[in-house]
């Protein structure tokens, strides 16, 4: 096998993966360097010429002119006698400089050269593709599903390169069909052995701004600032937004129409529920935008221990904790302070069980309400054997219902 015909073999290779002329024939040195050190134990005697327009590459073996039958090693040593058929003015001392064609090497030495080629431009690939996507940290990619896993999902984009969405990383509701095209961001890239792994997430507050970016224009622009972004993946989020025109309203160019801008957010999310509000530099107006829609009758700020404490009217306590807790967690994100919240009530002031219905089941209410049981007050005023002889309930589950209802109701 020629040189040429050794460089052609790869060429495959190197139009699928787009490696340059330039960066294939530093790959055939590099490579050629290798065996050479393999063969002969190290390429200080020998010389490689890569000619990138030719698509052509020499090696040539530097010897050193001994006596006749003096010679130690012919790989690296020529006799005088030898080097005088090539050139009567050799003397003995002097370099003697041979071209060695690649078949001399011999086929199995080829054949290595060959699979420390592919190894090579392998790497090169791999260096290439961990750059590449190095680059797009934090960006938007879209990949079609390909595998279906217990713990993740393969994607291929349209280059054929491989992404990996962990279940941890995908929205809970989350259904993916093989063959759908789906998008997430880049959230890691690193080397797992030779290969790069580059991992995807639909659940990081990043996706969401990029979403954004793409639905909204005002957002790419600049005109509009995304200040924080805070979620709970496929249940609800909040955004804070503001803009450097005080003629611009951020939320409403956020919302559009009816919803039609966030909708499609929304969607991608499979219906996670954004609330979006404007940024503001004052804590309490702050706090009580994160809140959303509640009656707050007070706010006060320790700025020291960033945390805020909220009165609000106990009618009121269940908007402002929302499901499972997710408002007032979420507005603490938002807002970059702990709240907690403290119930305006007089002693008659009660809340109804049915208020409780996101924290406990609708089975074990209906077992306190035959008995006549049907506000906070009424169960926590009893104690928990009373409650044993009223209610076809396990103990355990009284003290959680107990549980939930103090920290609910009570201060």
């Amino acid at each position: 096998m020629d040189n040429i015909a050794l460089i052609e073999s790869f060429g495959d290779f190197k139009d699928e993966k787009g490696i340059s002329k330039i960066d294939l024939m530093a790959i055939i040195e590099d490579s050629l360097k290798t065996l050479l050190r393999k063969r002969f134990d190290s390429d200080d005697h020998f010389d490689v010429i890569v000619n990138p327009d030719k698509g052509d590459f020499q090696i040539f073996l530097n010897k050193t002119i001994v006596e006749d039958e003096m010679s130690e090693d012919d790989d690296l040593e020529i006799e005088l006698s030898e080097a005088k058929k090539i050139d009567p003015t050799f003397e003995v001392g002097e370099d003697f400089t041979m071209e060695i064609p690649v078949a001399q090497l011999g086929r199995r030495n080829i054949l290595t050269l060959k699979q420390i080629l592919a190894t090579k431009l392998q790497e090169h690939n791999n260096a290439m593709l961990y750059e590449q996507f190095r680059d797009k940290i934090g960006e938007i990619v879209i990949g079609e599903i390909h595998h279906i896993r217990h713990k993740h999902v393969i994607l291929l984009d349209d280059e054929e390169n491989e992404f990996i969405l962990p279940k941890e990383n995908q929205i809970p509701s989350d259904f993916f069909k093989k063959g759908e095209n789906i998008r997430a961001i880049v959230e890691t890239v690193d080397f797992k052995g030779s290969k790069p792994q580059i991992i995807i997430s639909r659940t990081a507050p990043k996706f969401l701004e990029k979403l954004l970016e793409l639905e909204i224009p005002e957002i790419q622009d600049g005109t509009i600032m995304l200040k924080k972004v805070v979620r709970i993946p496929g249940e609800k989020a909040k955004i804070a937004v503001d803009a450097y025109d005080d003629r611009i309203d951020p939320v409403g160019a956020c919302v559009g129409v009816k919803g039609s801008r966030i909708h499609g957010v929304v969607r991608e999310l499979r219906n996670e529920n954004i609330d979006v509000i404007q940024w503001s530099k004052n804590p309490e107006i702050m706090v009580k935008r994160a809140l959303g829609n509640v009656t707050i009758n007070k706010i006060d700020i320790n700025e020291d221990a960033n945390y805020a404490l909220v009165y609000t009217p106990v009618e009121e306590i269940s908007k402002v904790i929302g499901k499972q807790g997710q408002n007032i967690r979420l507005a603490s994100w938002l807002s970059g302070y702990e709240i907690d919240v403290y119930r305006e009530s007089s002693e008659d002031d009660d809340v109804d069980l049915r208020e409780f219905n996101d924290d406990i089941e609708q089975w074990i209410l209906d077992e306190f309400k035959k008995v006549g049981l049907t506000t906070a007050k009424s169960v926590l005023d009893k104690d928990t054997e009373s409650l044993l002889n009223m209610v076809d309930l396990e103990e355990e589950t009284i003290e959680d219902v107990k549980r939930i209802l103090k920290e609910e109701f009570e201060d």
